[in-house]
């Protein structure tokens, strides 16, 4: 290996060939093998991902080893702190911190596009009462492009900044109005006076015939789990969006794609099967039972919300959250069993030998579940705030990578272990 390059030998004939060796800002290097197939005849085969590199981005950077996530070169400790997540959203599609006249301009046009087309809440009417809001989510922000397609031009940044710009304002208004259809309640109009997360809440949770108050704990809660969820690198979501907006689809259809990503519950889902695996446990009494099923290799019942794919440490994010937790812990009223169960787990996993030993750390998903269900979020609804919060991520990593001068359409090999080529058998002569 050269300092810059790196050799591979294909064996099976002898050929060899070097390839550029790419260096980033952080990270380990990483070898260039667009040119492999043409080289030396090979595919490299890696399901999962695991070790390749789609694209080159300046967005966000993720060490797992070391339990390091950076927004634009920021580290998350200092934007969870010190920031808010409609900064962050400036931060992130922009690429710097928005000074107070940017930062205003940039309010002002949020609540400009805050409210969706009137239209829109007649489709509403058209899934099933008890839809998943998932479900909702995928359509409704996929007909998006149907109600605004005055900025549609993919080459225009004009046109993709006012596409980003309504994606951002108008997601917590269709997710809100998601759970709304879900309980027979009208739709409840964004309020500009309000802030990103307050106005969600109050979307949310406020009706007609009663005041409503938004808990200032619970929104300041919310706007930090919105900061923390922006955005993650390479996820599925994110690569899903990626993909789809790499064929020229509109950001509308992309971003929907994403959600549809999201939704799995080894992805987004997975707050909401940390609460399944709660509920599943259903006293505080039963925890020590189910701790020694969890180390059953027999066993297929896991605990969910412990360890990370990326994050081989504990997650920069869980322990930002954590704190947010037993603040909102505070704020309800009466004793919930589940929460209980919660606590206790986390105090066990943070001193069990065979959780540390495995780096199976409590994970965000852990305590942000906690922290919607003491919000009074329902469980359905909890990947579509993950959802709400992803969205800037999303829109920016698709705004990258329509300006790529490197982008072209993904298209991914295959390793193909099919039957080999055979003569069509007219069905009469068939056995």
């Amino acid at each position: 290996m050269g300092n810059d390059t790196v050799t591979v030998t294909n064996n099976a004939t002898g050929k060899s060939a070097e390839f550029p060796l790419l260096k980033g800002t952080h990270g380990p290097d990483v070898a260039d093998i667009s040119t492999l197939y043409q080289k030396l005849g090979i595919f490299t085969y890696d399901p999962g991902f695991k070790s390749t590199g789609s694209c080159k981005s300046a967005i966000t950077f993720i060490d797992g080893e070391e339990g390091i996530l950076l927004y634009r070169g920021y580290p998350i400790e200092q934007l969870a702190e010190q920031s808010s997540y409609p900064e962050v959203c400036y931060l992130l599609y922009y690429g710097e911190l928005p000074n107070k006249k940017q930062y205003a301009d940039f309010d002002k046009i949020m609540n400009h596009h805050s409210m969706v087309n009137e239209s829109l809440r007649t489709f509403y009417q058209g899934f099933h009462h008890n839809a998943h809001p998932m479900a909702i989510m995928v359509g409704v922000v996929g007909a998006l492009s149907a109600f605004y397609h005055d900025s549609l031009e993919i080459g225009d940044l004009r046109h993709q900044e006012i596409s980003a710009h309504r994606l951002i304002a108008k997601m917590p208004t269709i997710a809100a109005a998601c759970y709304k259809h879900s309980v027979g309640q009208p739709m409840v109009y964004p309020n500009n006076k309000m802030g990103y997360a307050a106005n969600f809440l109050n979307m949310m949770f406020s009706v007609p015939a009663d005041d409503y108050e938004v808990n200032p704990v619970h929104a300041r809660a919310l706007d930090l789990l919105f900061t923390l969820h922006a955005d993650h690198e390479q996820n599925a979501s994110t690569s899903t969006v990626r993909l789809a907006g790499s064929s020229e689809a509109n950001p509308f259809a992309a971003v929907s794609a994403g959600i549809g990503a999201l939704w799995g519950p080894a992805h987004g889902g997975a707050n909401e099967a940390v609460i399944r695996m709660l509920e599943e446990i259903g006293d505080a009494k039963n925890i020590d039972k189910f701790i020694a099923r969890a180390k059953d290799k027999n066993d297929t019942f896991r605990l969910m919300g412990f360890g990370h794919r990326v994050y081989k440490n504990y997650d920069p994010r869980a322990r930002i959250i954590a704190k947010m937790a037993k603040e909102m812990l505070g704020t309800t009223s009466g004793t919930d069993p589940l929460l209980e169960i919660s606590l206790k787990l986390e105090e066990i996993a943070l001193k069990d030998e065979y959780f540390i030993g495995r780096k199976l750390y409590p994970n965000v998903d852990f305590y942000s579940g906690i922290i919607y269900k003491a919000m009074g979020i329902p469980t359905n609804m909890f990947t579509v705030l993950f959802s709400i919060a992803r969205t800037i991520g999303w829109i920016t990593q698709w705004h990258e990578m329509i300006n790529d001068p490197q982008r072209s359409i993904g298209r991914p090999r295959q390793l193909y272990t099919g039957a080999a080529k055979r003569d069509y058998v007219p069905i009469n002569a068939r056995g």
